[in-house]
């Protein structure tokens, strides 16, 4: 549409306050200790229904969050511009559009002195669309006339959907503004969801010469369904991770990558990849266990994402101001969040690193809470965020609180060390994720979020989780969206924290991983949280409640930083609510985290011996010498 039809529709804006309740069962009571049966596993039908409602869900909250964002963003225009002069309005206007590429139209309505000033992105749209919006567009008119806000239902022009919204000014008779917005970010998380909860076969077979086994006995198994994820482990046909037990010379280097006929190995660690020109998977291990003895040898495997109310909060303390928080953050009062931020809000001194896709590094959520990360699919650039996870991941864990906008991360003042392991489809190697994890903890993290797995078992990324812990790093990750029994790596290593993923009922979310292995359980049925374009999404996945887990972590290193990393993970492991069958299970583990009671307890903790200063050592010291 172009700008003399927008001048000619000759109509005033409005915004209005229309708040929408998230659609999500919620339980009047968070501490209510309901031993529940064993859940029950559906069928792969059902697995895959429940994930489809899941994933609506998702998208319907998006929609809310999305509309209600608009409408505060909006609502401020017209407060900061009331009496803006035309240059003042224009420019803010153009800012607002170049950092929100979803506000696709922009009009400041001065009906009264018969004024418009209007900003829109090019379009090729037909006259019947533009007959479209000029409806809704006369409605919000009418609705500013009349001193009402506007929302429209979702509508499309050429094959995208968008929706109108106006409000009023609250001092000024016919003057207000309107907005189209573009809902793409329905579309992103509905293909992000898609793969996240394994609703389709991903990775695609054949596009980075992958291919996919079974987890146990490495045989070939071609996935069909989102359902066959649950049994495949995924790598690359032609490369071979290979730990020596003495590295080989330059010499011998060499002889390797030319019998391979291969390029020069990546070496990470302890542990080399190989990449040959035509041999694959099976005929490398042969080669090297034929000829070089090596401690180990395994497939180099993909790892991918694992993403997937209380009735009120007027008694609840520390409520911040974060817009959406109110509303649609269901999942920090239920692991009392705000009566843990009386104890403790985080340090600086407590970097979280972030492995995963990259974080929107502009985002206004996340200003300042963020450090110059690594981007170790690309080091030459910044670890941008091209999927959305790790900024939704991010937010969670750091979303600035307070400030008005958006939502409220569980930590006031860790800093997030963003570290892009994943690339843009959403996976990455063992080797890229080792890189990502040594890289974070040599760059100053004490806890790591890792909302991504596999279901094999890799020693080479096994190397690199005791790296990070025998550096005295807390390390949380996701156990994945299969709904299966079957360990997922890194999770089930003993040095990392797994973590499962429960609802607003505070029962174990239908798509949530268990067994054995699972440490705790968090909230991860729609979250709310920060996703690249300065905007929100909920998401659901164990992805969401892995960085619960992390987070709490940071703040109990921020509240008592002379604690190990192992008296961290008892401390969060013994100060659950405990759910489902009466003590430790193998749905929620010991429980679902409870920051107040974890802080608390963190409190009263002593660190070891070693870990007390210098001097108070040697007191200790000679008082125990005294004893004897």
């Amino acid at each position: 549409m172009s700008r003399r039809t927008w001048v000619g529709l000759g109509i005033a804006a409005a915004a209005a306050a229309i708040i929408f309740v998230m659609q999500v069962p919620h339980s009047t009571n968070t501490h209510s200790r309901k031993q529940a049966s064993e859940p029950v596993i559906p069928n792969p039908k059902q697995e895959h229904i429940s994930k489809q409602s899941m994933m609506a869900q998702d998208i319907a909250s998006t929609d809310r969050l999305t509309r209600l964002d608009a409408k505060q963003h909006l609502t401020s225009m017209l407060e900061k511009l009331d009496d803006a002069g035309p240059a003042q309005i224009s420019d803010y206007m153009g800012k607002l559009q170049k950092s929100h590429d979803h506000f696709t139209t922009i009009i400041w309505q001065d009906a009264k002195n018969r004024k418009q000033r209007i900003f829109t992105a090019k379009n090729d749209w037909n006259t019947k669309d533009q007959k479209i919006l000029k409806g809704y567009v006369e409605k919000a008119g009418k609705s500013i006339h009349q001193k009402r806000s506007y929302e429209s239902p979702a509508f499309k022009i050429a094959g995208k959907q968008y929706f109108v919204i106006a409000e009023p000014s609250a001092k000024k008779p016919k003057q207000g503004v309107i907005a189209l917005m573009n809902q793409k970010i329905l579309t992103e998380v509905a293909n992000h969801q898609k793969k996240n909860l394994r609703l389709i076969p991903y990775p695609k077979e054949g596009k980075y010469r992958v291919e996919s086994v079974h987890a146990d006995t490495l045989r070939d198994i071609t996935v069909r369904t989102g359902h066959d994820n649950e049994k495949a482990s995924h790598f690359y046909e032609n490369e071979i991770v290979v730990r020596f037990h003495n590295d080989p010379s330059r010499q011998e280097l060499n002889r390797i990558t030319s019998e391979l006929r291969a390029k020069s190995p990546r070496k990470l660690g302890y542990a080399y990849v190989f990449r040959s020109g035509d041999m694959v998977y099976s005929q490398l291990k042969s080669y090297f266990l034929k000829h070089w003895n090596p401690l180990y040898v395994e497939p180099h495997y993909l790892y991918m994402t694992n993403d997937k109310t209380p009735d009120s909060t007027s008694s609840l303390p520390n409520v911040p101001n974060d817009l959406l928080f109110a509303k649609y953050q269901w999942n920090l009062p239920a692991i009392e969040t705000n009566q843990g931020w009386d104890l403790s809000r985080g340090s600086k001194d407590v970097i979280v690193g972030v492995v995963d896709t990259g974080v929107d590094i502009n985002h206004p959520d996340l200003h300042g809470q963020l450090l110059d990360g690594y981007n170790v699919i690309n080091p030459d650039s910044d670890p941008d965020d091209d999927v959305g996870h790790g900024t939704h991941v991010a937010g969670i864990i750091g979303a600035i609180v307070n400030n008005n906008e958006g939502i409220a991360g569980i930590s006031w003042y860790n800093q997030v060390l963003p570290v892009k392991a994943l690339d843009k489809s959403g996976s990455g190697t063992t080797y890229s994720v080792a890189e990502g994890i040594i890289w974070a903890v040599d760059n100053g993290a004490k806890v790591i979020n890792m909302s991504l797995g596999n279901y094999a078992d890799s020693q080479f990324l096994h190397d690199a989780v005791k790296y990070a812990y025998d550096k005295d790093v807390v390390l949380v990750a996701a156990s994945g969206n299969d709904n299966t029994e079957r360990p997922g790596y890194p999770a089930a290593y003993p040095e990392v924290i797994a973590v499962a993923a429960t609802d607003s009922d505070m029962k174990r979310a239908d798509y949530s991983n268990f067994g054995d292995y699972i440490d705790v359980a968090a909230p991860g049925t729609s979250i709310a949280s920060t996703y690249p374009g300065n905007q929100y999404a909920a998401l659901s996945g164990t992805s969401m409640a892995s960085p619960h887990v992390a987070a709490m972590a940071a703040l109990i290193r921020s509240q008592n930083p002379d604690l190990t990393n192992k008296q961290v993970m008892d401390i969060m492991r013994s100060n659950t609510i405990d759910l489902g069958p009466k003590g430790r299970d193998k749905y929620y583990g010991y429980g679902q985290i409870d920051i107040y009671k974890a802080l608390q307890a963190a409190i009263s903790t002593e660190a070891p011996l070693q870990f007390w200063p210098q001097h108070i050592q040697k007191k200790m010291g000679s008082f125990s010498q005294r004893s004897k």
